[in-house]
């Protein structure tokens, strides 16, 4: 995908969430109906990245809150204001949310990576933090990697190479 050189990358795994900052880059593989979140502070150079699997937690409290869009995404933010980004600042660059399997009756319960979208979509906005770019859909799996030292997302899927966006 990239040559990083010795650059330091933190590797995100899934339904998993972490932090970064610059020199280092970010990066989470295996995102097929899942999404890949980045939230950045540009001015700081801290990112986080949520590697959201499910689109809602069940009720109560999720044991591993980055797996889901409802309880990841804030819980990023959280960490992103501890570690020294304004919320000012915050903005959001996703991709992921392929739509991985068919079904003759079009059955909810296949669209999970359009509903992953809607769910990372909504939390973003009660979160108040502005997506400035995504690349989602399609029937393709994605991997990721954020450099928050150019805030480029590189996305490379097999069939169309990477991307940066």
């Amino acid at each position: 995908m990239l040559d990083t050189g010795r650059l330091s990358v933190v590797r995100i795994g899934i339904a998993d969430a972490g932090l970064a900052s610059k020199p280092q880059r970010i990066r989470t593989n295996g995102l097929g109906s899942c999404v890949g979140v980045v939230i950045y502070d540009e001015r700081s150079g801290i990112c986080g990245l949520d590697h959201v699997m499910l689109p809602h937690a069940p009720k109560g409290k999720p044991v591993t809150p980055a797996k889901f869009a409802d309880t990841g995404l804030p819980w990023l933010v959280e960490k992103l204001l501890e570690s020294g980004a304004e919320r000012r600042h915050l903005q959001a660059k996703l991709a992921g949310g392929a739509q991985m399997f068919s079904s003759a009756s079009g059955s909810a319960l296949l669209r999970i990576g359009p509903r992953n979208v809607e769910a990372v979509l909504e939390s973003l906005q009660e979160l108040k933090v502005p997506v400035v770019s995504q690349d989602v859909g399609g029937s393709a799996g994605r991997t990721i990697e954020f450099d928050p030292a150019t805030s480029v997302l590189h996305v490379h899927t097999a069939l169309e190479g990477t991307c940066e966006i």
